[in-house]
């Protein structure tokens, strides 16, 4: 290789929840691929400050969690960052650009992205190109902000590293070499010419269309039992809602706010659906193993799925069971690869087409509002082939899925054996735009758990920050539908703690919760759990909103202008707190104008003023928001 292209080092980093990030910094990859910059695609957590400085340029998405934090996998590099022995300056000699990613419904929007880039500047580090920002509200989703600035990157990227003459970038319609690829195990094996009787009688032992039983060997995986998997809504109901309560092996301490994240698999039927398009049904029980594509690449750079080494064995079945997400919704780099994996000249142009930074609108309408799926996009493009071995760089991988606890620990679970933990889930399923059913990937597979069945779960700190010294500040609390779960953990961790300080409940203030749901005999969830709270003492006030049951919608926020008198009272002259969980979008921000309202009515507060009460609230850790 040219001397100066060996050394175009581009690393590349992100900080990533549910994978959106990820995906962003997958595609900065790709972009300094084909400018000829050898690349290393890893999180944040996994690299020290000295290989920032070992790099031609160092690239970051990042996206923002909780209360304007950085996600897990960035928090040990944001402390080592942060170290108060750094010296201005001492990241001089790199060059970056970064991309954030955001929700406008959030008050702290992109605060993980701008303090990172902040302190980047502070130590010394010099960006190459604007900052990005995109954000989840936009009608285009990622894509609506990435598209463009990741043009101005590119072009950013050739002025400040020009390629030596006579070499040019690679071109977008040539396909790229992933790091790893997929061979048999076994040198000798070749596959057979059609579908044989062996794997005939291998796949006749799936019985019934239930995904596998067998436990997913998860980075931090805790090992949970499920104990029962009920039914919250009526059967007539259009919503499926569960009540999840598993056991968790060990003592494991939680608080009011974090997450259980689950990792779901794929079902038999539609691995069989994909096995049979792609016509690998004659070797998707044959091992397999991964191999570097060339000899450049480092036996530790990382595999494309989870906790597999490159001498583990591994069959197409059980990638596209546990690994592949095939019911997912691609991103435009898919469309991408998939033109290459055709001859069918109509189809490969629709593909392009897709690609196409002009025709975001048409991709949305494509993919994101009928929620179409790979495996769906498969079937109608059925002239497309992928080659296995390149599987895993074309099927994105199955991300676990979070949700908020809706349970609480009393005083005495640290002498428990297991640990007890509750959710609230939503069952994901509807029929689409364009009159298909759709299900969601994980909730599908809750759906199917039963009593004492074995799963994979991680726990994972979430950004509330409840703390035992608040419990004597009320709290307003505002959770419609599921988004009540993480409020119920408050509600019984608030009375375990008070408990545990041995007062009286009646001498604490009064908490609120604005509880909204469309029927209160349909999804009013938790409604008796309150009654019994109330005759035990406890000092809630639950005040509800049911949307369908009048004829004038009626939603939290305008419970809230109704109760403002004692809402203010508990906030402005109680100095409680405000926490507010649930969907994101219209509702978080009909809450706090609605909050801001209160506080012009009875404060006597300009618009102004009463804007920068609420933000000094937010500042100070009084104004709490995990919406999803």
């Amino acid at each position: 290789m040219h001397r100066t292209l060996q050394e175009r080092r581009a690393l590349v980093l992100y900080g990533s929840e549910t994978g959106n990030a990820q995906d962003v910094a997958e595609e900065m990859g790709r972009i300094t691929q084909r400018l000829r910059f050898n690349t290393e695609v890893i999180e944040l957590n996994a690299i020290n400050l000295k290989q920032l400085l070992q790099q031609s340029v160092v690239l970051i998405a990042i996206s923002t969690t909780g209360q304007g934090e950085l996600p897990p996998n960035s928090q040990l590099f944001w402390k080592a960052l942060r170290s108060a022995r750094l010296r201005s300056g001492c990241l001089q000699q790199m060059k970056f650009a970064s991309f954030g990613l955001g929700d406008t419904s959030y008050p702290k929007y992109n605060w993980a992205h701008r303090k990172l880039y902040n302190r980047l500047i502070q130590l010394g580090a010099q960006p190459i190109c604007d900052r990005g920002e995109s954000d989840e509200q936009h009608p285009e989703g990622i894509d609506g902000a990435f598209s463009s600035w990741s043009a101005k990157l590119r072009q950013r990227l050739l002025e400040e590293h020009p390629l030596p003459d006579g070499i040019d970038p690679i071109p977008d319609d040539m396909l790229l070499d992933p790091k790893w690829l997929l061979e048999f195990a076994d040198a000798g094996y070749r596959p057979f010419s059609s579908f044989d009787s062996h794997n005939a009688s291998l796949l006749k032992r799936i019985t019934s269309d239930l995904p596998p039983s067998d436990l997913l060997d998860v980075p931090g995986g805790l090992k949970a039992t499920i104990i029962s998997n009920d039914r919250v809504t009526p059967s007539s109901h259009w919503q499926d809602v569960r009540h999840l309560a598993l056991d968790i092996y060990g003592q494991h301490l939680y608080v009011p706010g974090d997450t259980l994240a689950i990792y779901p698999k794929n079902f038999p039927s539609d691995v069989d659906q994909f096995l049979k398009i792609m016509n690998w049904e004659s070797i998707a029980d044959v091992p397999l193993k991964f191999a570097p594509s060339s000899s450049d690449i480092s036996v530790s750079s990382h595999l494309p799925v989870f906790n597999i080494s490159s001498s583990s064995k591994i069959t197409l079945r059980t990638l596209l069971t546990n690994h592949l997400d095939i019911m997912s919704i691609p991103r435009r780099s898919f469309f991408a690869q998939l033109a290459h994996f055709t001859t069918d000249e109509f189809h490969r142009e629709r593909l392009l087409e897709f690609t196409n930074p002009e025709y975001l609108d048409e991709l949305y309408d494509y993919t994101t509002r009928p929620r179409r799926s790979i495996l769906e996009i498969l079937q109608e493009f059925d002239s497309v082939e992928i080659p296995w071995q390149r599987v895993c760089s074309v099927i994105p991988a199955i991300r676990g899925r979070q949700f908020s606890i809706a349970s609480a620990q009393h005083p005495s679970a640290g002498v428990e054996e297991k640990t007890r933990i509750e959710l609230l889930i939503a069952i994901v399923k509807y029929r689409t735009v364009i009159k298909r059913i759709r299900q969601g990937v994980c909730t599908r597979y809750v759906a199917s758990l039963s009593p004492d069945q074995e799963l994979s779960v991680t726990l994972q700190r979430g950004g509330l920050n409840v703390t035992k010294a608040e419990t004597a500040k009320p709290v307003i609390m505002v959770g419609p539908g599921t988004g009540v779960a993480p409020m119920r953990a408050l509600i019984y961790q608030r009375k375990y703690w008070r408990q545990e300080l041995g007062k009286d409940p009646a001498e604490y203030p009064g908490d609120i919760l604005f509880f909204g749901c469309r029927n209160a005999e349909a999804d009013y969830f938790y409604k008796d759990e309150w009654k019994v709270l109330k005759n035990e003492g406890v000092p809630l006030n639950v005040i509800t909103a049911f949307s369908r049951d009048q004829r004038r919608k009626v939603y939290v926020q305008d419970l809230i202008r109704e109760q403002s008198a004692p809402v203010y009272d508990a906030l402005a002259k109680q100095g409680g707190l405000v926490y507010i969980c649930g969907s994101s979008g219209k509702m978080p921000q009909a809450v706090r104008e609605a909050l801001i309202e209160v506080f012009q009515n009875h404060g006597s507060l300009s618009r102004e003023d009463a804007e920068a009460y609420l933000a000094g609230m937010e500042k100070s850790g009084r104004y709490k928001q995990e919406t999803w």
